[in-house]
């Protein structure tokens, strides 16, 4: 089974990070366990797109943005949709990165103390740095794989540990609400786990790992156990963060000192192993999809050793290191990261949409009737989620 494991393990451990365990906290303190049903809505959204993705990769061998390319036969459409997908991803990954490596940092202040909490950042940057330049894709997955598996068990055992009620999490799971002041909190459920750059990330790696249409089955189950496995992760926090009062709670770590009443000092322990291997595993993401992203809009036939390829992940991981050691708040470019992956995220999933129909790319590997209605119905709803939140970043909502 593990032989098998591929590049879905990637993709979940990429959207699970520090702003997702973040959400999933405030979403549990706030609403309870009403708003699981995003979370279950999101965790659908992403296994159909992301099996988009990773079946256009294998069957192509070519990254997303390449496909695209491809297809479009006006040249200005083509350079305003790379420029697009550039700024969007290279430039928001730089935002998150320091996102993602500050979360691993709160996880080693949990477990180790805060005495050192400045050397920390280049601690898990150095760490981010080794595994990114080893350049082996076989090292990388068993990586992620030990840490999605030890973020995966901290998480579950700290909401099995709050003793939650099994037909309260059901009723949130499957019986939609929509409490007051909910909407921008579903919209960050959804906008933590339908990630733009993880189906360029997908389709890229797919083709690192498999390279014949018979592994399409494989490739899909992958995508499937791989991503539930994240929302059953992204759902405990949720339910976690549901057992406690929360005038008190602001952030990830808040939530591990509002549990100690409940089981002691073992709370910030699951918590800060928790944190810290979400943490490592988006900070390595991150700069590896801007990676494979400007690859693919540049036309670089290039592997995870290319020089190229090196220089763009190290321009990413440094700008996170940098943005948090000198405490610099990257609060506007976040801002801008949210408003193009806001515009970004429909405009992608629409001509995901549309190449995975073209016989002439996918041959009979194209979309079934039923992968395209609920292609469709995604659309739909990231639009709308996606004009509310780029309303909200402006100020207008």
């Amino acid at each position: 089974m593990f032989k098998k494991i591929g590049p879905g393990v990637l993709v979940a451990a990429a959207f699970i990070g520090p702003g997702t365990v973040t959400a999933c906290t405030l979403a549990g303190v706030g609403f309870g366990y009403t708003l699981l049903w995003a979370m279950l809505l999101s965790i659908i959204a992403t296994i159909v797109l992301q099996e988009m993705a990773a079946r256009l990769g294998i069957i192509t061998q070519n990254g997303l943005a390449d496909a695209i390319k491809n297809e479009l036969g006006t040249p200005w459409i083509r350079m305003l949709l790379v420029g697009i997908v550039l700024a969007a991803i290279v430039i928001g990954n730089a935002a998150y990165e320091a996102g993602n490596i500050g979360g691993a940092t709160l996880g080693m202040n949990a477990l180790f103390g805060e005495e050192y909490s400045d050397i920390y950042p280049f601690i898990i940057g150095g760490l981010a740095f080794i595994l990114l330049y080893l350049g082996n894709y076989k090292a990388l997955e068993k990586v992620f794989v030990t840490l999605v598996l030890i973020m995966s068990i901290s998480f579950l055992l700290t909401a099995i540990v709050t003793k939650p009620n099994i037909i309260e999490i059901l009723k949130g799971m499957f019986l939609p609400t929509v409490p007051g002041d909910s909407i921008l909190m579903i919209i960050a459920l959804v906008g933590t786990t339908v990630v733009p750059y993880n189906l360029f990330l997908h389709a890229s790696l797919v083709s690192e790992k498999w390279k014949t249409k018979e592994d399409l089955q494989t490739a899909r189950k992958d995508t499937i156990i791989s991503i539930a496995l994240g929302g059953i992760v992204s759902m405990a926090i949720v339910i976690a963060a549901a057992a406690i009062p929360g005038e008190e709670i602001t952030n990830v770590m808040d939530l591990a000192r509002g549990l100690e009443p409940l089981y002691g000092d073992s709370a910030k322990y699951f918590m800060g192993i928790g944190l810290f291997a979400a943490g490592v595993t988006s900070a390595i993401t991150a700069p590896l999809a801007a990676a494979y992203v400007a690859s693919s809009c540049f036309g670089w036939k290039v592997g995870l050793k290319d020089f190229k390829f090196r220089i763009v992940w190290m321009i990413i991981l440094g700008l996170g290191i940098f943005f948090l050691s000198f405490d610099i708040k990257p609060i506007e470019i976040i801002k801008f990261a949210q408003v193009a992956n806001g515009i970004l995220l429909p405009v992608i999933a629409i001509f995901l949409l549309w190449i995975v129909n073209k016989v002439s790319v996918m041959g009979k590997y194209r979309n079934t009737k039923f992968q395209n209605i609920l292609g469709f119905l995604i659309i739909v709803l990231v639009i709308v989620l996606g004009a509310k939140s780029i309303l909200k970043v402006i100020g207008l909502f």
